[in-house]
């Protein structure tokens, strides 16, 4: 199987309010995405699943429309 980037749009509970985020994961299919969203979101901000709503989830083609530096350098090292 082939590790593909993606980016997540969607947003969580913080406090009382819900926060926008963008996020660029790499993983092998679309439900490994929804699982490191989770998991980060789970131990990062103590958020549970149902507080965090995935807005959509995009593949991202071409390596040069990555924008964090630790995926971008990810992809890079694989190419």
């Amino acid at each position: 199987m082939d590790t593909k980037t993606y980016k997540v749009r969607g947003k969580f509970k913080m406090g009382e309010e819900m926060q926008p985020f963008t996020k660029e994961v790499r993983a092998l299919s679309k439900k490994e995405v929804y699982e490191k969203i989770y998991s980060e979101f789970g131990g990062r901000h103590g958020v549970s699943r149902r507080e965090i709503i995935i807005e959509k989830i995009e593949k991202i083609k071409d390596p040069d429309d990555i924008e964090d530096p630790v995926i971008r350098q990810l992809v890079e090292r694989v190419i």
